[in-house]
């Protein structure tokens, strides 16, 4: 049983983002007689659940199986196909996940459906383990300053309208469907060496997405994908604090509504940062260079008519490497940010480790609780790495 999804990284942008996510006929996975013995699925070894596992040493480029376009469920392949294509205006959704939905919905509950043994196989609900099936009170105490919780009561919310103003009505309007009772190959693109998982389908992905959209944390430090968010406004209240004078605040809320305007940050957003570098290096960059900013040298700045584009040219690639050589006031800028967010956090760092450095309290804690301590410990180790780095 495979479960074939692709996301983005979700930096950042102001652009929506697109997803795609497809299922396939378990019984049409053809692995080949050589390779059934060198991949089986397994619950051993694995992040989470079942996972593709190794018998033997893969070399880059060597096909593990291939599995028939025909045997994907999609909008695309579905009974539906048709129907969602000729009412695809009215389907149209800020997620794009609503045609996709209405097919597993229409395939889960047809007797007759060529999907229904691989259905069958998928847990109740009751088994789904993902943040949003978590009780609010649950979230916030496991999970709080981790952007999580947040990321599920929007999510929550978007389903809900998305379910009442569009798919709701779809449904209504087909109640004769909708009663209320080619070959693909998979490729190993590096080396994988005997008895390691076999990863496919979540991408470069922080350990607080693979949470929220899947269920599930890589134990630390697996995942090198992993990444700890600063709020953009937690910048500006950096920028903030310690300025008494009214003139001092004032160029702040100035120089940040001129950022604003630019489309460098904005309330929602938020700075990107990982193991090594910023992922929103130029957002970050152009931030801490207009916010630390005297009055005249802000006033040069925004006369200049290619001021952001000069700004965005000249930016240096913010990593382990380059932060030694940014201006004093930046840095504090960026240390300042950085200890606010640290404070969000509903424990410290080094409690944590006591706990994951101790197998047997690490084995008494619930699932939940040890996803959710992966996604903490993770994020708290980044921050406090760019920390030591902007001291």
């Amino acid at each position: 049983m495979l479960l074939f999804t692709h996301s983005k990284h979700s930096y950042y942008s102001g652009k929506k983002k697109k997803k795609t996510h497809l299922l396939h006929n378990s019984a049409s996975c053809n692995f080949g007689e050589k390779r059934q013995a060198q991949v089986y699925v397994s619950k051993e070894g694995t992040v989470a659940n079942y996972g593709l596992v190794t018998r033997e040493d893969l070399e880059a480029g060597e096909v593990l199986f291939t599995i028939p376009r025909t045997a994907l469920l999609s909008q695309h392949t579905s009974a539906l196909s048709s129907l969602l294509e000729k009412e695809q205006a009215s389907l149209e959704s800020q997620s794009g996940w609503v045609p996709l939905l209405l097919t597993l919905l229409h395939e889960s509950t047809s007797s007759d459906s060529r999907w229904r043994p691989y259905l069958s196989l998928w847990p109740h609900f009751s088994g789904l383990d993902h943040p949003m099936f978590w009780c609010a009170e649950e979230r916030v105490r496991l999970l709080q300053g981790t952007g999580v919780p947040e990321a599920v009561d929007k999510d929550l919310a978007n389903i809900q309208m998305e379910y009442s103003s569009i798919v709701l009505p779809f449904m209504k309007a087909h109640p004769d469907i909708f009663n209320p009772k080619k070959s693909l190959k998979m490729v190993a693109t590096q080396r994988i060496p005997k008895g390691q998982e076999v990863f496919n389908t979540y991408g470069q992905m922080a350990n607080w997405q693979l949470l929220h959209m899947y269920g599930f944390a890589e134990p630390y430090p697996g995942n090198t994908n992993d990444a700890a968010d600063i709020q953009m406004l937690t910048l500006l209240k950096a920028a903030l604090q310690g300025r008494k004078a009214a003139a001092e605040r004032r160029l702040v809320s100035e120089q940040w509504a001129f950022l604003c305007r630019q489309e460098v940050v904005g309330e929602e957003g938020a700075f990107v940062m990982g193991w090594e570098r910023v992922f929103t290096e130029e957002e970050l960059y152009t931030a801490l260079k207009v916010l630390t900013m005297s009055e005249e040298e802000f006033t040069v700045f925004k006369e200049q008519e290619d001021g952001m584009g000069a700004a965005g040219m000249d930016c240096l690639i913010l990593s382990n490497a380059t932060i030694s050589s940014l201006k004093a006031s930046w840095k504090k800028l960026l240390f300042d940010a950085t200890q606010m967010t640290l404070k969000l956090y509903s424990s410290d760092l080094e409690e944590e480790e006591r706990v994951l450095k101790d197998v047997r309290a690490y084995s008494k804690l619930s699932c939940r609780e040890q996803f959710a301590l992966q996604v903490r410990y993770g994020q708290k180790r980044i921050l406090h790495q760019w920390l030591d780095w902007a001291r």
